[in-house]
């Protein structure tokens, strides 16, 4: 769906200071009272939902308790690490950059991940590029089969069915770079006695869009409740550069750019925040359908595909099962 028919709507409209305030008060009472952390630390990543996280964090806690982490590798794209740079130099934190490639090859991320790819395309090799794709909910109903999308050296570019095998071994190498990410984020904060804050929205943790023990583990996670939607409208209030506030959400996991909607959701963010809020609140579907600008079946894939993601979800979320009683 293109850009200039993606729905408006006052479903998600939010007063912008006073869920500041209560965002903050929470974030001081859960770092300073129930953690007793001094302060912090933020990965940013120079997308919009790190950024309102340390901006939302240097609100509540001031500057000097914030400290940033720009944790690139090998495959980032060259604005993550202009982006992260932008957004620390913009809050005034104290931060570190770390270059987590020489980590991840030593793990044998990359070796991994190519290994996997190569048994859906032998061929790919030296120079190859490569992402995995989702086909469209809107476009029709599919089966939520993944495909690799690679990039050859001379430009061309194919794009094959995974089978089970190869798209779990380059997901479980994709993995690595956000666990070694979290484990810098708490080097650092066991160094400073700071917590450390997540950066999930409402759609990521509710769908289940982070790795377990990756970027989904945090100590506080001050935006999880707010859609995407309304991540932008508190980004722009607080003042947040535009250049982030306008650039499309993305993964920056693969060597090939990708959005989260070709990785993840499978439909652009405006239209399944509208599909969650209005699951969450029981509207009915024609209603969703009218605001959206979708036909009736459309918002119906879009519902059983929310239903289907938060099933897959609950491992995500589970926490260690435990064999005795009363360790709660």
């Amino acid at each position: 769906m293109s850009q200039d028919r993606l729905p408006c709507s006052d479903w998600l409209k939010i007063d912008c200071q006073a869920e500041v305030e209560r965002i903050c008060g929470s974030i001081r009472q859960q770092v300073l009272k129930d953690l007793r952390k001094r302060g912090v630390v933020v990965a940013l990543s120079g997308g919009i939902d790190s950024s309102l996280v340390g901006a939302l964090c240097v609100h509540a806690l001031g500057r000097e308790r914030v400290f940033g982490l720009s944790l690139p590798e090998r495959e980032s794209s060259p604005d993550t690490a202009r982006l992260s740079s932008m957004i620390i130099a913009h809050l005034g934190i104290d931060s570190a950059t770390i270059d987590i490639t020489p980590i991840l090859e030593s793990a044998g991320c990359y070796r991994f991940r190519d290994e996997a790819v190569q048994k859906a395309w032998p061929a790919y090799g030296p120079g190859c590029k490569c992402k995995i794709v989702l086909p469209s909910l809107i476009d029709g109903d599919r089966l939520n089969v993944f495909s690799v999308v690679i990039r050859q050296p001379d430009g061309a570019e194919v794009e094959v069915k995974l089978g089970l095998e190869p798209f779990l071994g380059i997901v479980a190498a994709t993995n690595f770079k956000q666990r070694v990410r979290k484990m810098m984020e708490y080097y650092h904060a066991d160094r400073l006695n700071y917590a450390v804050a997540g950066t999930p929205n409402r759609l990521e943790y509710d769908q289940g869009f982070f790795v377990k023990l990756g970027d989904g583990a945090a100590d506080i996670k001050p935006i999880a409740h707010l859609y995407k939607t309304q991540v932008y409208q508190l980004a722009r209030y607080l003042g947040i550069p535009e250049e982030i506030c306008s650039r499309p959400p993305t993964t920056d996991t693969y060597p090939m750019s990708q959005t989260q909607e070709e990785f993840f959701f499978a439909v652009p963010y405006q239209i399944l925040d509208l599909c969650l809020y209005a699951k969450e609140h029981q509207i009915s579907v024609e209603q969703t359908a009218d605001v959206t600008g979708l036909t009736a079946d459309q918002v119906r894939r879009i519902l059983r595909d929310i239903d289907a993601k938060r099933r897959a979800a609950r491992y995500l979320h589970a926490p260690p099962l435990l064999v005795g009683q009363g360790l709660d």
